[in-house]
């Protein structure tokens, strides 16, 4: 059995663990990369596009909620496949959910992104 660790000791390992995890998304996850790469390209462009930090962070906001929804939606395949490969109704529909959150997570980017635009050029 293993003691639970408290204090700087959990925080020190559950930091560790956490980047773990962003290293397996950035070498087995080509959407994740994709989205990393999408978003080191908006960032500076959001910082010449934002006229104050308010619209900044609006832009900038939904850019890490992608990364957060992409992170859980591969957490969700790694977890169906490992329970098997064959094919299933839930499973499928498992991983048709976690894609449909990042789908509607790029709606949101690209509607809030053409709202700051919009008000920035017209």
């Amino acid at each position: 059995m293993t003691t639970k660790t408290t204090g700087l000791t959990h925080l020190i390992r559950s930091t560790q663990y956490s980047l773990k995890g962003l290293k397996a998304a950035i070498r087995y996850e080509t959407a994740f990369r994709h989205e990393l790469s999408l978003s080191a390209v908006l960032i500076p462009i959001a910082i010449w596009l934002a006229p104050n930090i308010w619209q900044f962070l609006a832009l900038v906001a939904p850019l890490f909620l992608l990364l957060i929804v992409e992170l859980l939606n591969s957490a969700v395949e790694a977890v169906v496949d490992r329970i098997g490969l064959e094919r299933h109704e839930l499973s499928g529909r498992a991983k048709d959910l976690g894609s449909a959150a990042v789908f509607v997570t790029l709606c949101l980017l690209v509607l809030i992104w053409g709202v700051v635009a919009w008000q920035r050029f017209m």
